[in-house]
């Protein structure tokens, strides 16, 4: 079982304005699909510390796979792709335009999105938009592969060509 964290980007629920909605939603599909969700956060539209998170997380190696919710969009303090490009060591840009092809399917708005994916050490961090409905779509667009490439991040013997039956 892999373990999972769940970041959710967002000032108004940061401040307790807004509940989120999101980030549960996120970690309830992850549960579904078999993921221990060890770890949900909530900070603010602030690049240092949405990094912060990421580096922490991915460093003590607190979970394998780390799926960040908002902050993906064109407003001025949408960062969360910039502190995921600033932590990450490899990018693995076939998430996004998997996620961004399965929600085109859905609306042309998903063009607009700016999310990013990439590895630092062993955690794969993935960003997702904050709309629960969003997540849900990209989510659910990219989760059947997931863990094939966790499996081959860890160093565990992975079929490459063996697809899941």
């Amino acid at each position: 079982m892999y373990h999972a964290a769940v970041l959710t980007v967002s000032d108004r629920s940061f401040a307790g304005e807004r509940p989120d909605t999101a980030g549960p939603l996120v970690a309830q599909l992850l549960e579904e699909a078999g993921y221990q969700v060890v770890c949900t956060a909530i900070v603010p539209d602030v690049q240092p510390q949405i990094e912060a998170f990421l580096k922490d997380t991915a460093d003590r190696q607190v979970a394998q796979l780390l799926v960040t919710t908002g902050g993906t969009g064109f407003a001025p303090r949408d960062v969360t792709p910039e502190a995921t490009l600033a932590v990450c060591q490899r990018l693995t840009p076939g998430i996004p335009e998997a996620m961004r092809y399965a929600s085109m399917q859905v609306t042309n708005r998903a063009m607009l999105s700016r999310a990013q994916a990439g590895i630092r050490g062993g955690t794969l961090i993935i960003n997702l938009p904050g709309s629960p409905k969003a997540a849900r779509e990209n989510l659910e667009a990219v989760l059947p592969a997931l863990r094939h490439g966790l499996e081959m991040l860890s160093g565990r013997r992975a079929d490459c060509a063996k697809l899941p039956g």
